[in-house]
């Protein structure tokens, strides 16, 4: 019986890739597909949806023993642990999210974080026992030593898992992964010295992206440029890829500020090689993408280079506040603001905290018509049809 089940899903999966293959095939030169929902493909572009996220998208909570160790010693900073992710395909298959977010260690020679120090401290025994964590490449975790846990643990195997459910479902809307890479140590008693993130290793990050992704599936910052002098003037002037030249694909985002973010760009003249965005102001030749986190206090400064053109990323919740006090309203104004990306912990209610806080897209759907800057004609379906959740 069970097999038989498995065997019905399995079945009316493929006739659908089968399906939406068959349609791509028959797209005309405009992007319009014939006798399917996205009629709208060539005028419809990156900057006209918005769908949720989700933050630290690997991340699992420490397991209950380690977890009460550090609210006995941290208290409310290890609440904002509190919370756990789906692995990433469900998170797209069944949650309607479509922008996730990876914390990534660069480890060159491999097991690097092996050895997690903080199990010391509840008696457990430190060695992971995990293989890939001895394999050469970024790790992919909160807080070495102390909050590690992963559905996923090197971004190599993040990114695939990406790509299996992308090639799964060809016509799904541009996807974005949001990478933060992190290089602090941190004062615990055998930790992992972390390696600097320098120019070597953002080299080596485009790299681990490029060797999962093919060119063809990337949204690049060339892609926007084109033939334009600078990015900013791209996205500004000529606007971002239809939906058309979109499905299937996927853009990356560096969430670093500051000095990592600038090695990124050194070299690079409008992020020219590169395969990510980064956060730029109006302005910078780079501009085009912008990580506003406070949906509150930028809420007109969200609106604003939103209708300039510009792509936002914002939260809607952090570190389990709004999920333990059922507040909304930080949701709702980063929804409001036009923000394309509206990243949350709680794509799903957790029933700890009594409030059935979760963060979801107006309507259902995994994507809604941006309130800032679709077309009147814009509908919901559009951008993505629910049939993608099945």
């Amino acid at each position: 019986m069970g097999r038989t089940r498995h065997n019905s899903r399995r079945c009316a999966r493929l006739t659908f890739v089968v399906l939406s293959v068959a349609l791509l095939v028959g797209c005309g030169d405009d992007g319009e597909l014939a006798g399917f929902p996205y009629r709208r493909d060539h005028y419809l572009r990156l900057n006209h949806f918005q769908v949720i996220g989700t933050h630290n998208s690997y991340h699992l909570e420490p397991r209950p023993a380690l977890m009460e160790y550090l609210l006995r010693r941290l208290g409310s900073l290890a609440q904002g642990l509190q919370y756990s992710h789906a692995p990433l395909w469900e998170q797209f298959a069944r949650q309607g999210v479509r922008q996730i977010e990876l914390d990534v260690f660069a480890d060159p020679q491999g097991g690097l974080f092996a050895h997690r120090a903080g199990l010391a401290l509840i008696r457990e025994n430190p060695d992971a026992g995990i293989p890939q964590l001895l394999e050469p490449g970024f790790k992919v975790l909160h807080v070495q030593d102390i909050d590690f846990e992963s559905t996923c643990w090197t971004l190599v195997e993040c990114l695939r898992e990406v790509k299996r459910w992308s090639d799964a479902y060809p016509l799904h809307m541009p996807l974005m992964v949001l990478i933060e890479a992190k290089d602090e140590w941190i004062p615990v008693a055998g930790s992992a010295m972390p390696v600097r993130i320098g120019a070597a290793e953002l080299n080596a990050l485009d790299e681990e992206i490029r060797s999962v992704f093919p060119p063809e599936r990337l949204i690049t910052p060339d892609d926007v440029r084109g033939d334009r002098p600078t990015l900013e003037d791209a996205v500004r002037n000529v606007g971002w890829p239809t939906l058309a030249q979109s499905r299937g694909k996927v853009m990356f985002c560096l969430d670093n500020g500051g000095s990592i973010r600038d090695a990124y760009v050194e070299g690079h003249s409008s992020l020219r090689g590169r395969v990510m965005f980064v956060s730029a102001a109006p302005g910078q030749a780079e501009g085009g993408f912008l990580k506003l986190n406070d949906p509150i206090g930028d809420f007109d400064v969200i609106r604003d280079v939103v209708a300039q053109g510009f792509v936002v990323r914002t939260r809607a919740d952090a570190d389990t506040v709004e999920a333990r006090t059922g507040n909304t309203f930080p949701r709702d104004q980063a929804l409001a603001s036009g923000a394309h990306w509206v990243s949350t912990d709680y794509p799903v209610p957790d029933a700890r905290w009594g409030h059935g806080y979760v963060a979801r897209i107006p309507g259902g759907t995994p994507a809604r018509c941006n309130p800032i800057t679709a077309p009147a004609d814009c509908q919901a379906t559009d951008i993505e049809h629910p049939l993608f959740l099945r």
